[in-house]
Order: C-alpha cells, then structure tokens, then sequence
C-alpha cells in the first residue's frame, strides 16, 4: 500500500522556459527555470505566465510554442512534464 507524498516538491515538475524576441524582453530574461504544479497544462502555463505583467499577457497571448522542439497548440491540455523544454516564440517580422 502506498502514501501520499507529503513533500510539496513531490508534487511539482520544473521546466525550462527559453523566451525570444518580445517575449525575451518581456520576462527580462532569455531562459528561466520555473516549477509548477504536477497536471501543470501549457494552457495553464501561458495563464501563469500572463499574470506576471501586462507586457507578458500581451506576448502570450499571440505567441507560438514549442514543447521539447515539437508544435503544440496555446491551448494543449497535455500535462507538461518534469524537464520538459519549452519555447515562447513571438510573432517575428522581416523576412
């Protein structure tokens, strides 16, 4: 028979988060290590995110994302992994 954990990390996964562009600028950072609830979805993630400023809702909002260098929808439900990589990529210009 098995207990429930009473370590609250037992229960988080930490991420890294690599953020480009305006979505670098945003965070005031490139990369960051972040450690979130265990079922944490991106979806949850980008809402987290969001509340950090105005500056980060906005950039959320219209950006792309790539969980371990895979697309994935804003919206995924999938929960995100322990160690899992995931980059915020803003709208670019020029071409």
């Amino acid at each position: 028979m098995t207990t429930p954990s009473s370590d609250p990390a037992a229960d988080a996964v930490t991420l890294t988060l690599r953020y480009f562009a305006a979505a670098a600028d945003a965070a005031g950072c490139m990369e960051e290590h972040l450690e979130v609830p265990a079922g944490t979805t991106l979806a949850g993630l980008r809402e987290a995110l969001a509340g950090r400023s105005l500056a980060m809702a906005q950039v959320v909002s219209v950006s792309s994302y790539l969980v371990n260098s895979l697309s994935t929808p804003a919206d995924a439900l999938t929960p995100l992994a322990d160690g899992d990589a995931v980059d915020v990529l803003p709208p670019f210009a020029g071409g």
